[in-house]
């Protein structure tokens, strides 16, 4: 009969090479420390709208009226000037505006201290080699859809090359506002849907955006509450991007309705990204079946792991993790400038969430900064072809429900903070990886690109032992191909209540690290393979940790106390040959009697 194994000696094996590592930390403690400007997420709706953004009445009265027909226009008002299909505003007004255009452009051209209002009251304007809205000159433009009508701009394929570089068929050189009780469909078919080169609002209104490059683009920010959008582009869905001011280039988002679909990034800030509520379709890069085949289909050897567990027996089947590109592989791809982006939601600094549905199903990775990321709400449901959840420097959790049904790697940062939420991941690779240096392992192409990424070796974001992960409270469930929790670096769980299951095979453990695993509060239930298996290194509560032998997946896990009381009971759903468990229930130095399937034994909590 196969006996349950203790693994507690292989844990001093491993202490006994802590110093070097430790002190090796030490001396990369600046990158932990790395400053950056981080962005202000203390704004509010009352900063980022004014009044006159939500305001949708007019008067008609008041206001002058345009009448398109066909190739022309009548209007009220001498301030309208018709010529050749192109009908220009010029003053300052409310400007009301029917009927079909078959090929021209409204203009506005009015003074640069000018606040207009267009009210589209049911209109139908085709360009076949402009936009159909032009915005040269103006303070600021308002867009009012009519309540109930629905409205139609158009580019029929190309856009002329001129000086104004028209590119979209809505183009303004100011700022813009939309908003109403109607709708507004946009094809572009060569170009993009709604570009603003100053900030582009919404405030309320349904809109349709079909382009083949980017659907909605700002200079310097995007800013939405309470609209509603089907966009489909070649491009970026929302792109806020602004290569001279690195404060600008931002988005926030409020609240509203987004069903995108795009060939790259679905929503994408240059600078930072707020998000306070909101329902959330997206698609990009055709989705998560389209990712780069990521895994290898020959199995490997077990190389040398740190902590090794010596005497385990029961070894499971041998194999190898999933592999990313290939240094030389990445190079290529680095050189192909055609390669594009392809993540769910995007941020160039950091990204807050602090409410929202979100069902996102992404070729590269769902939720990216290039800064931090943090998720303090909302409700998600993620498929990916890269990491779910991925940021260069910290990324943190604290509330939320994080539902992973696909992905290379969970959670990916140089800092992993989880303080709250309930998450629930399928991964490829590592289920949480902690390391440091830039992102060598997510992918930063797309797929005519093949996904380029960075440098960097196994694991992603170069194993150089800075990294961290710290685990104070909420449900983590984590169901990994690769290691259960990586942490190039440090772990520390003090609260939450945290369970890994991890498959047999390859150079794979439920809990892998470089300096030191502290476990002083929380639940911890692992399961995963024996030849690269660690335990904690620290630990004031319990632990009990075994090697079990070849088990199938299903298999009961019961821990009793020694007058038979149930302390964990378990049941991994991957084959596992070895067992983890910490509990403020488990004390240190008592006995209690571990059941595996038919396998019964008792020990000693370390």
């Amino acid at each position: 009969m196969k006996k349950i194994i203790p693994i507690f000696l292989s844990v001093l094996l491993f202490l006994s090479g802590c110093s070097a590592k430790e002190s090796a930390s030490s001396s990369n403690s600046s990158a932990n420390n790395t400053t950056a400007i981080e962005a202000d997420f203390s704004k509010t709706d009352s900063d980022m709208f004014t009044e006159r953004d939500t305001r949708t009445e007019y008067s008609e009265n008041d206001a002058v009226t345009i009448t398109l027909k066909g190739d022309t226009a009548t209007a009220t008002d001498q301030s309208v000037k018709i010529e050749n299909g192109n009908i220009t505003v010029t003053k300052e007004a409310t400007y009301v505006i029917s009927g079909n255009l078959t090929d021209g452009t409204i203009i506005v051209d009015a003074p640069d201290t000018a606040k207009l209002q267009l009210v589209l009251n049911g209109v139908n304007i085709t360009s076949k080699t402009s936009a159909p809205l032009y915005i040269k000159q103006a303070d600021k433009v308002f867009i009012t859809l009519a309540k109930g009508k629905e409205n139609v701009f158009a580019n029929e394929g190309g856009f002329t090359e001129n000086d104004e570089n028209i590119d979209a068929a809505v183009y303004s050189k100011q700022d813009i506002t939309f908003n109403g009780e109607g709708s507004l469909k946009v094809s572009s078919p060569a170009g993009h849907g709604i570009v603003s080169k100053d900030d582009l609002v919404f405030t309320s209104g349904k809109y349709t955006v079909t382009t083949a490059s980017h659907g909605i683009d700002a200079n310097d920010s995007v800013r939405i509450k309470n609209a509603t959008f089907e966009i489909a582009a070649g491009k970026d869905g929302i792109r806020a991007e602004n290569n001279d001011d690195s404060n600008l280039g931002f988005v926030y988002l409020s609240s509203g309705i987004f069903n995108i679909t795009a060939e790259g990034d679905c929503i994408s800030a240059g600078a930072y990204m707020q998000i306070l509520d909101g329902k959330y379709n997206i698609i990009a890069g055709g989705g998560s079946e389209n990712a780069q085949k990521s895994h290898s289909d020959n199995f490997g050897g077990f190389g040398g792991g740190k902590g090794g567990m010596g005497g385990m027996g029961g070894m499971g089947g041998m194999g190898g993790k999933p592999m990313r590109p290939t240094a030389n592989t990445i190079e290529t791809m680095e050189t192909d400038k055609t390669a594009t982006s392809m993540k769910g939601i995007k941020s160039g600094n950091s990204m807050k969430i602090l409410g929202g549905s979100f069902t996102i199903n992404s070729a590269d990775d769902a939720l990216h900064s290039n800064l931090s990321l943090t998720v303090d709400g909302g409700d998600f449901n993620i498929a990916t072809g890269d990491d779910a959840l991925h940021a260069e420097q910290n990324l943190t959790l604290t509330n939320g429900t994080i539902n992973i049904t696909e992905s290379y790697e969970g959670l990916e940062a140089l800092n992993i903070d989880v303080k709250g939420g309930n998450v629930k991941l399928t991964a490829s690779d590592d289920g949480l990886n902690a390391a440091g240096g830039n992102d060598s392992s997510g992918f930063t192409g797309g797929r005519d690109g093949m996904f380029g990424g960075g440098k960097g070796g196994k694991g992603g974001m170069g194993g150089s032992g800075n990294g961290s992960i710290i685990i104070s409270g909420g449900v983590l469930d984590i169901n990994s191909s690769g290691d259960g929790i990586d942490a190039n670096g440090t772990l520390e769980i003090t609260g939450g209540y945290t369970t890994v299951t991890g498959p047999t095979q390859g150079d794979t453990a439920t809990l892998d690290y470089d300096v030191s695993a502290e476990i002083s509060g929380g639940t911890f239930i692992g399961t995963g393979a024996s030849g690269m298996a660690q335990t904690f290194s620290q630990n004031t509560q319990g632990v009990i940790a075994v090697s079990t032998g070849g088990q199938t997946a299903n298999t009961k896990i019961t821990l009793t106390d020694k007058s038979g009381k149930t302390v964990i009971t378990h049941t991994p759903t991957l084959d596992f040959a070895v067992v983890i468990l910490s509990s403020p229930k488990i004390k240190t130095g008592e006995s209690y009697t571990l059941t595996v399937g038919t396998l019964s034994e008792s020990f000693t909590a370390g």
